[in-house]
This record gives structure tokens, sequence and C-alpha cells, in this order.
């Protein structure tokens, strides 16, 4: 089981290990990011710092960000690492540096339930409009890899009785509802990616991501898993708001990086998309048992509520194609994610 004196610094050391030397490839090198601040953003920055001091690989980052000073105040152990610097600017408009870039990563956009409800339309422009100018910032950088974080979302509502996605499946999305716009715009990210590929020859990879848990995660908003992280840590009653039916998966971070840093460096030419997940299901209603039982009083409580989320079913991916083509798999355990998760969080073990 996981030590109480666990740190991230065990999984960052993991990460390295599990990339097999692939971090010396960006040795020297420029990366460009958005999204740098969010939950995934914060893992890269996390990562490339780890591997710059214990490999002096001197590798840059650049990380364009609405408010850098918000993230100094809140994270000034990364605003203040010597290899990244900050910009601030709007994704749809910000002025290109004047020096290309061997990576670029797109991870900007969070799955923001309230800014879906809110400004659908602002979001559709922010995920399609952001693609695009960080795509024509690539035609100028000619990056070695362009990797764009999508999302499983693209897929729409994962029929019940399929157990597991996979990559060639089309999809079920409705264009005339508004609940999906932050999928439609993610599936039209992804054919601006094809587009640019064809058209530009710019090399991009695309990763599909589920569910997620680990340290940086935001507790207390529309995510289920950090609803419940939250209850059980001030030893509340877990809530689920719902029926506790829906059927979801979780990765954590430290197999995240792993998998993105194998796409960033390792996949061949071309553009290929993979889902990024746990394919371990489990539903809302015994993923708030497990968390309680784990790190809280062993206290839970359904509400049964009307769910106006977008998916109210599964949503699992099958991640058979990326284990066969990298190798890899997933090495934490749902119970450790969430025993690491809560850790971090401050949980007494």
């Amino acid at each position: 089981m996981i030590s109480k004196n666990y740190k991230i610094k065990d999984d960052l050391s993991n990460i390295v290990t599990s990339c097999n030397n692939l971090f010396s490839d960006m040795s020297g090198s420029e990366i460009f990011l958005t999204g740098g601040t969010g939950f995934i953003g914060k893992w890269i920055l996390e990562t490339i710092k780890f591997v710059n001091e214990s490999y002096d690989y001197d590798i840059k980052i650049t990380i364009l960000t609405r408010k850098s000073e918000n993230f100094k105040n809140n994270h000034n152990d990364l605003f203040s690492h010597e290899n990244f610097s900050f910009i601030d600017g709007n994704i749809l408009d910000f002025t290109f540096p004047k020096k290309n870039f061997e990576y670029i990563i797109h991870a900007a956009t969070d799955a923001s339930a309230e800014l879906n409800d809110k400004n659908p339309s602002l979001m559709f422009d922010t995920i399609v409009g952001g693609t695009r100018n960080m795509l024509d910032m690539a035609i100028k950088s000619k990056p070695r890899k362009f990797l764009y974080l999508s999302s499983g979302a693209v897929y729409g509502n994962q029929p019940i009785e399929m157990e597991k996605i996979t990559e060639d499946w089309n999809g079920s999305l409705c264009c005339n509802d508004t609940k999906a716009t932050y999928a439609e715009g993610k599936r039209a990210a992804e054919m601006l990616c094809s587009i640019y590929h064809k058209q530009h020859n710019i090399n991009i990879s695309i990763a599909r991501i589920f569910a997620l848990l680990g340290p940086y995660l935001t507790l207390g908003i529309h995510f289920a898993a950090g609803n419940f992280l939250l209850d059980a840590l001030n030893n509340k009653k877990v809530i689920v708001s719902g029926n506790g039916l829906p059927v979801r998966s979780y990765l954590y971070s430290s197999d995240l990086m792993i998998f993105l840093f194998h796409l960033l460096l390792k996949e061949e030419k071309g553009i290929n998309p993979y889902n990024i997940g746990s394919s371990e299901s489990i539903s809302i209603k015994t993923l708030a048992e497990k968390i309680s039982n784990l790190i809280g009083n062993g206290e839970i409580e359904i509400l049964d509520h009307n769910d106006k989320g977008w998916n109210l079913g599964r949503y699992v991916p099958d991640t058979d194609k990326f284990s066969n083509d990298f190798n890899i798999k997933r090495k934490v355990s749902l119970d450790e994610s969430i025993i690491r998760t809560a850790l971090w969080n401050g949980w007494k073990k």
C-alpha cells in the first residue's frame, strides 16, 4: 500500500524511469505549451522541471496563460523555474513568439461545465479558434511534433451496451444540443488537425483524454471524483447528487504523463488519435463508496437529483491500441490513485 510519506517526487521519478530515456531526445529543446496552468499543464511542468534538475537536459518551456500573476501567486515553485517563461495572452489572438519551437503541446480549454452551460459560444470559439491559431503558429515554427490534447467527449454518449470505446467508433453526438458544445468543439478541432496535417505536413499526435485523478486535481467543482474526495477529506458523508448509475474510469496523473510523453516523443509521423485513460470501469455510486471507505467515514448518500450533465451513461475507453503500439500499460490502480490524491491534499493516513 502507499506510504504515508508519499511525495510527488515519487511519481516524477517513476515517469522518467518508465519513459526509458525518451527525455534525452528533448535535451536543449524549446517547448510551447498552452493550458500550462491547468491540471495537466502543471504535471507537464513538474515533469520537465524534474527532468531538468535530475539530468541537466536544459529543456525550456514557454507557457501561454491569461494571467501569469495568478499562477505566480499560487505556484511560485513552478513559475520561478529558470527554464520556464510565461507570456500573458488570449489563445485566440496572442502574438506569436519570434522563435521556433521543437515541440508544441496544445492543452488549453478546461472541460468547464459552467462555461459550456452559460456561454457555449465562447467555449466553442476557444476550442476551435484557439486550435486553429496554434496550428497557424505551427506552420511558422515547424515543430518536430504538435501534440493536441483532445477528449473522450468526441465520441458523444457511449451506448450502455458498449463496454469500452475504441478509436474507430464514430460517436453519437447531437449537433443541435448545446450540452454537446465542448464535445463538438473538440471534434472540430481534431478535424482542423487533420486538415493542417494534410495541407501543411505538420506532424500531429492526438490524445483523447478521459477522466483523471492525481495531485493538482481541482476538488469541489463538477467532477464527481473531486467532489467525493472533498467530502471524504472533511470526514463528511460522501454525497452523490444523481442516482449513482453512470459509469466512469480514472487514470492517475503519472500514468497520464508516461502516455503523453510517449505520444510526443515516440509516435511515428502522421496523425493518429489514441484513447488516453483507464479501461477499469466503476459506477459513480461504487466510486463514492470506495472513496468514503478508503479515506473517509464510510458513509455515502444518494440524493437522486436529476442529472443535467452531457453524459449520463458510460464513459470508458478501450486503451488496447495505445498499449499495443507502445507496449505501455497503466501502472497505478484506482485505489492507489485515490490514496495518493488524498495524501497530496493533506489527508493523514
